[in-house]
């Protein structure tokens, strides 16, 4: 049978007929609704012509491709003994979104099931096409054999046709995450590895590869994303043979399986867009807001890192609590520092104790002022890393993942978790806590790679330490740390609330990093803080007016010493507070839309709702424009013959503008129809290197 999901303008189809594996005749664009004799027809027909000097019959690049199918690409199961041909067992169509259209056939999302035997190894593939058009890929491969076996890999492997030329993914460092990089790869393999242990700060984190040119706003794109918090792999290939493929699992090192033994894969998220980079974010966004946990409004959250570093004590405390409660903060999170013996980074990892010294009564007298002050209590913790200096390393060396003696990260070594006594320890230390004082979230923070060459039981018995805790105590909120933006997947996101996207609160860092990281993740997901005027991380000053448009489009907060403000500065901090939580719905439950600008200086972003009667749009000067007169502002994503009223957005704080005069419209508004503004007819005020505005944008 050929079978065939449907979902939100995107369709798959899976010729499951004849004995070789089964074939994704198509992944893309939606076909309509097909039936039985529409699916023979066009299965029949992209059936290719035979080359010379090659097999001798049509390549068909299975749902498992191997050598001996004539695949001599990367292959999806890499196996000792090595996999004979792959050999159909069982196919099988379940509905999730809506009942049948014809036998195979589903409209509304749905799921296909099949099992292909491939040498020693039975392989069952789910493919789950989500009501948004998400395709999610489950694998798991049985050794079906008497005898053990290894697998090198096992990764998912997608067709794409042949106009998907130009690839997009992404690089970085420290502070410097998702950094984008675009290629034309010639023929042969665009590969990403990721040997971290954590993803990295240099992750690929979405691997696209589309139509050349292809932008936010236009182009026909494909892309994929591993749902795993450890080593990754993901390429794109184009074959002189006339295949190209995209494939993307987890980074095996010779995995032994046993007989019988399974190996579960991670899940491959995989998403179609014929609305370019923007288009996967209309399907993911809404897709992972139907499965993610946050409870409630996103609260205005102040870190304390960059305001107190490791000077901990209640009278160093509660000016800033004071201050937080006077802008109008709703959570305080208690940042490194806190317990026993720790005065700086090289010591005290592991002893997850209240320091008597810096806090004689515990934390009960710090948690009680934030209560007093109105605003929820967190905590930092990094369990999965120990230091040398510490009690613990000290009293079970054999608790370490790699010998103590083995190159360390930050004066510190990994914990190994999948040791079930310093399991047991870890979340032993995290349940009195959260008993002992009522944290209603905790920053998990994960300062370094694990340098070792199998990352998969850590990483499993991390999850498992995650789902006991959560289980433990579901209503504390958990954010995924990793010296920043180091460990951003969808494998951790179903255990946790949010991500700490960077280290770096400059926001002329963070504007290019939070751009790239919300194609995959909802902007509430995102934490996004008003740092100190001179950055911590590059020592680069930014206006007040700059730091609030950065920080208000995601899940907003503070990383300051605002006890030592003026009063000026607090005033603009407690109206951006205000206009954050006015407009909080919005900017966590629209449509993020990204502007392709003409100028590299020059970035613009928004959020519409809905119905599209509402939006706010950022209009961001990142250095000296290539032309005295910017860019106009382009605002997409409106209802064209709708009527807006657009209006500068009062943050608290006026962005530097070196001009004569401004535009006329910016004193009282204009109101103008939305396919005017998606034309692109605002023209700016020449803002400041450093400068941003915000527009308000509603429909009258």
């Amino acid at each position: 049978m050929i079978h065939l999901l449907r979902a939100a303008g995107a369709s798959l189809v899976l010729d499951a007929r004849g004995a070789g594996a089964p074939v994704l005749v198509h992944w893309g664009r939606d076909l309509g609704p097909l039936d039985q004799d529409d699916l023979r027809a066009l299965a029949d027909t992209v059936i290719p012509a035979v080359t010379p000097s090659s097999i001798d019959r049509p390549l068909r690049v299975g749902v498992v491709p191997t050598l001996p199918d004539g695949w001599s690409g990367r292959p999806g199961l890499d196996a000792h003994p090595a996999p004979g041909p792959a050999r159909h067992v069982a196919t099988t169509t379940e509905a999730t979104g809506a009942e049948p259209a014809d036998a195979g056939a589903l409209a509304g999302g749905g799921v296909i099931d099949t099992v292909v035997a491939v040498g020693a190894h039975e392989v069952r593939l789910r493919f789950a096409l989500s009501p948004q058009g998400v395709l999610e890929v489950d694998q798991r491969v049985r050794n079906v054999s008497d005898a053990p076996t290894t697998l090198r890999a096992a990764s998912v492997v997608l067709p794409v046709p042949d106009r998907a030329r130009e690839v997009l993914d992404f690089a970085g460092r420290w502070a410097g995450e998702r950094a984008p990089q675009r290629l034309t790869p010639g023929f042969g393999t665009w590969l990403r590895e990721s040997r971290h242990g954590r993803g990295g700060h240099d992750a690929a984190m979405l691997s696209v590869v589309g139509t050349p040119g292809f932008g936010f706003g236009h182009g026909e794109v494909w892309a994929t994303h591993v749902a795993w918090s450890g080593d990754t792999v993901s390429w794109f290939e184009r074959s002189e043979m006339g295949a190209s493929v995209i494939g993307a699992g987890e980074r095996l090192e010779h995995l032994a399986l046993a007989p019988g033994e399974t190996y579960d894969a991670p899940t491959v998220v995989a998403v179609w867009s014929d609305d370019g980079l923007d288009g996967l974010s209309a399907r993911l966004h809404p897709w992972i807001r139907g499965w993610v946990t946050p409870r409630g409004p996103r609260p205005l959250t102040l870190n304390t890192w960059e305001a107190v570093y490791f000077d901990h004590s209640l009278e160093r405390l509660a000016p800033l609590v004071d201050a937080a409660h006077r802008v109008g903060m709703e959570r305080l999170v208690l940042d490194d520092g806190w317990f026993t013996g720790r005065t700086d980074d090289r010591r005290a990892l592991g002893d997850w104790d209240v320091d008597p010294r810096a806090w004689p009564d515990g934390l009960t007298p710090l948690v009680a002022r934030v209560h007093d002050a109105g605003m929820q209590f967190g905590l930092w913790v990094e369990p999965e890393m120990v230091n040398a200096d510490s009690d613990l390393a000290r009293r079970h060396p054999e608790w370490l993942l790699t010998p103590a003696d083995s190159v360390s990260w930050r004066f510190q070594q990994v914990l190994d978790l999948s040791h079930p006594d310093a399991w047991e320890c870890v979340f032993a230390k995290l349940d009195t806590l959260l008993r002992e004082y009522p944290i209603a979230s905790l920053k998990w923070d994960h300062n370094r790679d694990l340098l070792v060459a199998d990352s998969r039981a850590q990483v499993s018995a991390l999850y498992r330490l995650l789902d006991a805790l959560r289980a433990a105590h579901p209503d504390v909120e958990i954010e995924s740390c990793a010296s920043g933006g180091a460990r951003i997947d969808l494998g951790i996101l179903r255990r946790t609330d949010r991500f700490w996207t960077s280290d770096t609160n400059d926001p002329l860092e963070r504007q290019r990093i939070q751009r790239w990281t919300g194609i995959l993740i909802p902007p509430e997901l995102l934490g996004s803080h008003v740092g100190d005027e001179r950055a911590h991380t590059t020592g680069r000053t930014a206006t007040m007016a700059f730091r609030l448009a950065t920080a208000l489009f995601l899940h907003a907060g503070i990383e300051s010493d605002i006890s030592r403000l003026a009063d000026a500065d607090l005033d603009a901090l407690t109206a951006w507070t205000e206009v954050y939580r006015h407009h909080r719905a919005l900017l966590h439950g629209g449509r993020v839309m990204r502007v392709d600008d003409v100028d590299d200086a020059v970035l613009q972003h928004g959020v519409v709702d809905a119905e599209g009667q509402e939006a706010l749009f950022a209009y961001v000067v990142l250095g000296t424009t290539d032309a005295a007169l910017p860019p106009a502002a382009r605002l997409p994503g409106l209802v064209p013959e709708r009527r807006y009223r657009v209006q500068v957005l009062d943050l608290g704080a006026e962005p530097r503008a070196v001009q004569d005069a401004p535009p006329p419209w910016l004193a009282d508004g204009v109101v103008l129809t939305g396919a005017m503004l998606a034309e692109g007819v605002l023209p700016m005020p020449l803002l400041a290197p450093g400068n941003a505005i915000v527009l308000h944008v509603r429909a009258v």
